[in-house]
């Protein structure tokens, strides 16, 4: 045997023939006979096939599409919002509102209309509770609303340097002098300030905290500065949440409605939450609650007249008050709160009833009459010597016109009430004597509006404002620094803070208000 012969260990297929050829059936039985571990591993793949085959894959199939699910995260807390402290039981619940933030200002009413927790999450929110919360957002405009010191808080036209550092030093005197509840403390501002030095004099009545709080925040919105921007915003969002804190929701009144001239502080009141609206004209909060205190103002009115003292009306009427309600409705109208023509045309009845249409000035009760005074200081500040009330009919007439869309009614008037103004240029006279502040803020923008007739008039108005009021303005010591001595009939109704604000509010009459007369 050769010894590359193969060993068989197995039986070899046996032919019965030579040429008989080898089956199918013969090949397998030979291939199975010699390995029959294939045999076992066909039979269990098979049995693994017939069982796989039972399996009903398709019970747990959809032809849906697959849902996938997130949990939404509501975005992280406005970071200028404090949380807002449960209110006592005996007080309503605060409406919690985002956006801007008063801070430190715990503001409730006794709102009987609704007693539920309502948030206020837009300016465009539906609901209608009247809470004012410390968390607002609110808002300066044109025609009646908080100016602009021009573009990136340049000098605006018209004014100087010298006017711009005595506008900033008041508002920094006001801003160091405002009580920690908003107000400015007619009588009580001394209190109220960081500043070391003798203490300030010059307290007011404790009435006029509304009165003199509204003059204070319309000099710091007369420079652009509103609830959400601008140096003192901080100041305007406390100073309108205190008015807010002080209005009856019921009756639409800011302030108690004490005295015989709680009307002068509602009005003003009412005129300084209109321009904060500008910012922000649809904000709901706010334009409802400045709109209770504007059906105030129309409910005050005497039918087919204007208004005084009384409420209800009582047949009384003076130019003086009426003229604050009408810048309050024109302010108001200007940011499209409902105002109706029959109070503006009410107003310009008994205008045109105290005017003297020889000689165009306007009396306080009667026709050409005197400018009113109290009566223990008509000595000190005779009233010839003002055209307090004829200013208050030109610019009255101004906003009416433009409420109105009246063009070119009253130019003989206006022409004729301008002369008087030039005859009673400001002048700060050593004894004070001439001193009428309430005439100057008036006098200043009738003026400037008439400017469009008379360029020239206005010129010799601005030089003798300006060399009244700056040169006047206290700068020592720290304590009295940048306000104004309350010299004048009305010093001491409304104080150091009104002197201080009413001439800040005359030096900004460049910027606060744009033109009414337009193309005339």
């Amino acid at each position: 045997m050769n010894g590359f012969e193969p060993h068989a260990t197995y039986a070899p297929i046996i032919r019965t023939s030579d040429h008989e050829e080898e089956s199918f059936g013969d090949a397998l039985y030979d291939w199975m006979g010699r390995a029959p571990f294939l045999a076992i591993a066909m039979a269990v793949h098979l049995l693994a096939f017939f069982l796989l085959a039972a399996i009903p894959w398709q019970a747990g199939r959809s032809d849906e599409p697959a849902v996938f699910t997130a949990e939404i995260v509501p975005p992280p807390a406005d970071p200028f919002e404090e949380p807002v402290e449960p209110p006592p039981q005996i007080e309503k619940p605060i409406i919690d509102q985002t956006e801007v933030v008063i801070v430190d200002v715990p503001i409730t009413d006794t709102d009987d209309d609704s007693d539920d927790d309502t948030e206020i999450d837009s300016p465009q929110s539906p609901f209608t509770n009247d809470k004012w919360n410390e968390a607002i957002g609110l808002g300066g405009g044109a025609a009646c609303g908080g100016g602009s010191r021009g573009e990136a808080g340049g000098t605006p036209p018209g004014t100087n340097t010298r006017n711009e550092r005595a506008v900033m030093s008041g508002l920094e005197w006001l801003k160091d002098h405002q009580a920690p509840d908003g107000r400015w403390d007619c009588d009580g501002f001394m209190h109220d300030t960081a500043r070391e030095g003798p203490v300030c004099d010059g307290a007011g009545d404790a009435a006029h905290d509304v009165g003199v709080t509204g003059l204070a925040l319309l000099a710091f919105m007369g420079i652009g500065d509103t609830l959400r921007s601008g140096t003192y915003m901080e100041q305007i969002r406390t100073g309108v949440a205190y008015l807010l804190d002080e209005q009856d929701l019921e009756s639409g009144r800011i302030g108690a409605g004490v005295g015989h001239a709680f009307l002068y502080d509602h009005a003003i009141a009412t005129l300084a939450l209109c321009e904060a609206l500008h910012g922000d004209p649809n904000h709901p909060l706010l334009t409802r609650r400045a709109q209770k205190a504007v059906n105030y103002i129309s409910a005050a009115r005497n039918p087919y007249g204007a208004w005084r003292y009384a409420v209800p009306p009582n047949g009384q009427q003076d130019t003086s008050v009426t003229g604050w309600m009408v810048f309050a409705l024109a302010a108001a109208r200007d940011v499209g709160l409902e105002v109706a023509d029959s109070d503006f045309m009410g107003a310009l009845a008994w205008i045109d009833e105290v005017t003297d249409p020889a000689n165009g000035r306007t009396g306080y009760e009667t026709m050409g009459g005197l400018s009113a005074r109290p009566e223990h200081l008509s000595d000190a500040y005779p009233a010839e010597v003002s055209e307090a009330m004829t200013a208050v009919a030109m610019l009255s007439r101004l906003f009416i016109d433009k409420s109105l869309g009246r063009r070119d009614a009253d130019v003989d008037l206006l022409e004729k009430g301008a002369s008087l103004l030039l005859e009673t240029l400001p002048e700060w006279s050593a004894d004070g004597s001439t001193c009428d502040m309430y005439a100057w803020y008036y006098g200043s923008y009738a003026m400037f509006q008439y400017a469009e007739l008379d360029p020239r008039a206005w010129t010799a108005w601005q030089k003798a404002m300006e060399r009244a009021i700056v040169p006047n303005q206290r700068t020592e010591p720290v304590t009295f620094d940048g306000s104004w001595d309350p010299i004048g009939p009305w010093g001491e109704s409304g104080g150091r803070v009104y002197s201080t604000a009413t001439m800040v509010l005359s030096l900004e009459v460049f910027y606060r208000y744009g033109k009414l007369l337009g193309s005339r």
